[in-house]
């Protein structure tokens, strides 16, 4: 086989493999202040996420994902990603304390990662940026 060919065949093996290491950016673009300032628009994902509703396509990815970026801290997001993480965050806990409680009970019922997040919740009750 050419070498050029196996360099670039190798390129392409490890850009896959490192494309799966990382979440889908298919939805980055969404305006996610408007979800957070928009009740009904709010009221949907988060009956999506909790399984109370139906869930749009980026609602499902969402929901798939959440379990996984809990466990790892968010390692395999982009910094759009972890961005929008931090402003949700920071809304449900300064804005939507009863719903991240109900996000508690369902994806961390052990409390496995509550003293994990738990300096995340005092940064956003002071107004800090949050630390993923």
């Amino acid at each position: 086989m050419d070498y050029k060919l196996s360099v670039m065949l190798v390129m392409g093996v490890l850009a896959c493999a490192w494309a799966a290491d990382m979440y889908t950016d298919q939805y980055d673009n969404i305006d996610i202040e408007e979800i957070l300032t928009n009740e009904r628009l709010y009221k949907k994902y988060f009956d999506c996420i909790i399984g109370n509703g139906k869930c749009t396509p980026d609602g499902t990815e969402l929901k798939e994902t959440i379990p996984d970026a809990l466990k790892t801290a968010c390692a395999k997001c982009n910094d759009k990603q972890k961005a929008g993480v931090e402003k949700v965050l920071r809304h449900l806990l300064t804005k939507k304390a009863e719903d991240y409680k109900i996000l508690e009970a369902k994806f961390d019922p052990e409390g496995v990662y509550r003293k994990k997040y738990e300096a995340q919740k005092k940064l956003a009750e002071e107004g800090k940026p949050i630390v993923l």
